[in-house]
């Protein structure tokens, strides 16, 4: 495989199958056959009856593509955002790049040493204090003793765990590991850094800091970084190169900013436009007052709730989300007790909520419905409803407006409650 010198990674029709429910090839039988086929050239015969891996469909297929066909090159010193929904084949991809697993056909070729963090406590040991895995995990990822000797005090300095060096890791927190696993990974002096999702563990001031660190690394070393998260404003914040990979194959590539619009626009493919549930709230529907995918119309949303237990002044509330999941309006009827669904007691009902035009700006949008009386929230439904605002019916003049504190928005909200 050729190889160009400003590339820091070149993936050439990659692909990694794996059999459901087993390990290796499942049975005796099937890697006998592989082994005949292997001996007469030929190829792998199961590699053709794999399906691609879709985890929202149900099959009877004991072989999935968890990566299929990959072709990618990455340049020295690119921030890379690697993202698309639960089970795309981001970590199979990051885990095949790491050494961690092999691929089952195609190639890959890394310039430079790689510093990995994949998992919450990879390469340390549990009775082993922070100190001595900070070697230990060093070591793992290439560094020499005298390096990490070097580096000892800033890497405690940049974990925060400092107080806990010289306790067993087995009772740090799931935020101390990586916080440790980071300090580690970053200050070591290799080409890449692969990070996977596993920040999302630690607290807001320490993804601050590690975003920082990353964009340092990059900007000032020139070092290649792939990072895998579902926080869309860290992505932006950090990356100025994209991979959408969608089932296993690349969906697109490109700027950071065209990668996360695509995977909006591949969100609002499987936009829903009703919930059929078994708790108490048993269906949310958008009503017919106005088209959900229009900036000027109406929204109608429609709940339908059915109780064992009788439900004193009902509350219902809803907060619509964006595609990186910031709450951009949030209503309720709890904190305005004038406003009361319903004085009494009730079992069931239909409510109508309709809202006034909600000024937003174009992209995919998430609804969340919460249900209870006036001091707890008896039943919450994240991801009820989704739907799209067109970008070709937005002109320059009109802004987002962000009501999280929606004192004012009461007022472009009508409740309607059909009760038996």
């Amino acid at each position: 495989l050729k190889f160009n010198m400003a590339k820091a990674i070149k993936v050439e029709a990659l692909s990694k199958q794996y059999r459901l429910g087993q390990t290796g090839t499942g049975s005796f039988s099937h890697d006998i056959n592989r082994f005949w086929h292997t001996i007469r050239g030929l190829e792998d015969p199961y590699l053709k009856i794999g399906e691609v891996n879709d985890r929202s469909e149900k099959s009877d297929n004991q072989y999935v593509w968890s990566l299929r066909d990959i072709n990618i090159e990455i340049e020295e010193g690119d921030a890379v955002g690697i993202i698309g929904r639960n089970g795309a084949g981001k970590s199979t991809l990051l885990k095949i790049l790491s050494l961690v697993t092999a691929p089952t056909s195609g190639s890959f070729k890394v310039k430079g040493r790689i510093a990995s963090l994949l998992e919450v406590g990879t390469g340390f040991h549990p009775e082993l204090t922070g100190r001595e895995n900070i070697f230990l995990n060093g070591a793992i990822l290439g560094m020499r003793k005298k390096e990490i000797s070097r580096k000892f005090d800033e890497i405690v300095d940049f974990s925060g765990v400092e107080r806990y060096i010289d306790t067993p890791i087995k009772r740090y927190s799931s935020g101390m590991y990586v916080r440790l696993a980071f300090a580690v990974a970053a200050h070591l002096e290799s080409e890449i850094l692969i990070v996977d999702e596993v920040l999302a563990v630690g607290d807001s001031e320490f993804q601050a800091k590690c975003l920082g660190k990353m964009g340092e690394i990059t900007k000032g070393n020139g070092r290649t970084i792939l990072f895998v998260s579902h926080n869309m404003p860290s992505i932006l914040a950090l990356c100025n190169k994209g991979i959408l990979l969608d089932k296993g194959s690349v969906s697109f590539a490109g700027s950071i900013n065209k990668t996360v619009q695509n995977y909006g626009a591949l969100n609002a493919r499987s936009k829903t436009s009703t919930y059929q549930g078994n708790g108490i709230v048993k269906e949310v529907r958008f009503g017919t007052a106005g088209n959900a995918n229009k900036y000027q119309s109406e929204i109608k949303v429609d709940v339908l709730f059915d109780s064992h237990v009788p439900i004193k002044s009902l509350v219902v509330g809803f907060t619509i989300r964006d595609e990186f999941d910031v709450p951009v309006v949030g209503v309720n009827n709890r904190h305005y007790l004038e406003r009361k669904l319903h004085a009494e007691e009730i079992t069931k009902g239909r409510l109508e909520v309709f809202f006034k035009p909600l000024n937003l700006l174009p992209g995919v949008y998430k609804v969340d419905v919460f249900l209870g009386d006036s001091s707890i929230d008896i039943e919450v439904i994240e991801d009820a409803l989704r739907f799209e605002v067109e970008e070709s019916i937005v002109n320059s003049t009109n802004h987002q407006i962000d009501l999280r504190i929606n004192k004012i928005f009461m007022d472009n909200v009508e409740w309607r409650l059909h009760h038996d």
